[in-house]
């Protein structure tokens, strides 16, 4: 089992990756700027963090065999994560991506396509610039988990398909809910196989 250090714990998609830890025996560090909020689970101590605190959590992920960066991208800065993770001294680093560096042709990511959401364009675009950092990034063993266009909660199916740097779509859209994606971020703590690359799920 995994001593797995959860920055983001009480948000949308980190607190389903907390459960799926917490349900798979792991131990986690649950970090959140409101720790209160982190759900009480078996095997899960909550911890107060502040994502703009290189020194701070640095120390709060020392001695963790993973990290996991569940934090939106407007909230947060890319920098400030890496070099607290490189401080740290842990080499697991992984990430919740977004949708919009995806390709839906040849050279054509999906935030720059016409229908893209303008509401969200921002925040898909500081993701695709974590992308690019990470892909600078060679001492750390990273890993960005694109979800599909459409992520929400859901229900933890188990059934989802792996892709690489292209939106997964089906006749149903392209969508893949809080739970299932949370079960292929677990899978890649427990089988690495795709370090220092981003991979996509999907239903």
């Amino acid at each position: 089992m995994a001593n797995v250090a959860l920055i983001g714990a009480s948000g949308a998609v980190g607190s389903r990756i907390l459960k799926e830890l917490s349900d798979r025996g792991h131990t986690v560090t649950g970090i959140a700027r409101s720790p209160e909020k982190i759900a009480a689970l078996p095997g899960v101590t909550a911890k107060k963090g502040d994502v703009f605190d290189k020194e701070g959590l640095a120390e709060l992920i020392r001695d963790h065999d993973a990290v996991i960066s569940a934090v939106h991208f407007m909230d947060s800065d890319p920098d400030t994560l890496i070099a607290a993770v490189r401080a740290s001294g842990v080499k697991r680093y992984l990430v919740v991506g977004g949708a919009g560096s995806l390709e839906v042709a040849p050279g054509k990511r999906l935030v720059d396509t016409a229908e893209f959401p303008a509401i969200y364009k921002a925040e898909a675009q500081k993701g695709a610039d974590f992308l690019d950092k990470l892909k600078t990034v060679s001492d750390v063993d990273w890993t960005f988990l694109s979800p599909s266009a459409m992520f929400v909660s859901g229900e933890r199916t188990g059934k989802f398909r792996v892709g690489k740097d292209t939106l997964l779509a089906s006749d149903k859209g392209s969508s893949i809910s809080f739970e299932d994606y949370a079960i292929a971020m677990v899978d890649e703590i427990e089988k690495p196989t795709h370090v220092r690359q981003r991979f996509t799920v999907g239903y």
